[in-house]
């Protein structure tokens, strides 16, 4: 079981700046995301898009921000979860126990949710039989590329995450191939070049104007029917097959755990952003109040008064001075 003083469900900038926040007051935090890497949106849906409103940078690209974040966070030492969704809160008598998708528990004193707009699931191809092969050669992320390794490997869709993970499976997999509905890609330029030449040299086998049909298997998935434009069918052998077709957010499971909500925010007390349960804060985008203002620099503020108020639900009889890290620096743990 993994112990922690704070456990942040949320790996998104403003999730790693509560670390930030936390570890001044020497808290430890351990961060769970349902995604395969810190980051959030920021890495996932948007890498390469520049932001402008983050104080003394006229502007800064959103993996930038991310890297920045995760290098300022190492003094701390956080631990991760990653690629695991958290599905249950139980309170304890010293503060709570929390078990993930894949079964990892947390043992921690408070919990931050910091989920930004909720916990991202996958949008899946509309074939009745996926849900069967789920687990089963059919996954929605790459968590461990070696789990590639000499297979053959079908990756569909059009964004930055299937160009780039075309282009690095096609390394070590023993056979790639990309599904696209369209003739062009929506991901970076430089990437789409990269996967085009590929395909020309014959390391990958790239279908464009296509879309997935059906698979079959027994048990484990074998093959994989693509329709092309034509209509025409071919049906490719295929150990994996990886659709990247961008994530939904959904509240999830927190929906379950007895917090005030509206309209799929959580309700907080603004004086430290603390929810109706003793002990749960929620911070960023996934928090609704009065005024409230969906912006990075905004769930900045929000974790500091939150890590604040935490020290004092954990330590309630010690006394907290507020210090300024320009006098006092940062002492990592």
């Amino acid at each position: 079981m993994i112990q922690t003083d704070i456990c942040i469900i949320g790996a998104g900038p403003v999730g790693q700046f509560a670390v930030f926040e936390a570890g001044l007051l020497k808290l430890r935090c351990h961060l769970v995301d349902a995604l395969p890497q810190v980051g959030g949106q920021l890495s996932e849906i948007y890498p390469q898009k520049p932001i402008y409103d983050i104080p003394g940078y006229p502007t800064i690209k959103a993996q930038e921000l991310v890297d920045n974040l995760t290098e300022q966070i190492k003094p701390f030492n956080p631990t991760y979860t990653l690629g695991e969704r958290l599905d249950k809160v139980e309170k304890t008598a010293t503060g709570f126990n929390l078990r993930t998708s894949d079964g990892t528990e947390i043992d921690c004193k408070v919990v931050v949710i910091a989920g930004g707009l909720g916990c991202f699931e996958p949008r899946k191809p509309p074939m009745k039989e996926i849900a069967e092969f789920e687990g089963k050669g059919v996954s929605y992320m790459v968590k461990d590329p070696e789990q590639f390794r000499d297979k053959n490997v079908i990756l569909a869709g059009g964004g930055d995450s299937a160009l780039d993970w075309t282009i690095e499976l096609s390394k070590i997999a023993k056979k790639i191939t990309l599904v696209h509905r369209n003739e062009t890609f929506r991901g970076a330029p430089d990437s789409a070049d990269k996967v085009f030449e590929l395909a020309k040299e014959g390391k990958i086998n790239l279908l464009l104007k296509s879309n997935l049909a059906s698979l079959s298997g027994n048990g484990k998935l074998n093959s994989v029917k693509v329709k092309g434009a034509d209509k025409s069918e071919i049906e490719l052998e295929a150990d994996y097959l990886i659709p990247l077709f961008g994530l939904s957010p959904k509240l999830g499971p927190i929906a379950d755990w007895g917090l005030s909500i509206h309209k799929n925010q959580i309700e907080v007390n603004t004086t430290d952003y603390s929810t109706n349960v003793p002990g749960i804060y929620a911070i960023g985008d996934i928090n609704t109040y009065p005024g409230k203002l969906k912006l990075i620099l905004c769930g900045f503020h929000e974790a500091a008064l939150m890590a604040q108020s935490a020290f004092k639900h954990i330590y309630p009889e010690k006394h907290l001075s507020f210090k300024y890290t320009t006098v006092n620096g940062i002492e990592s743990f």
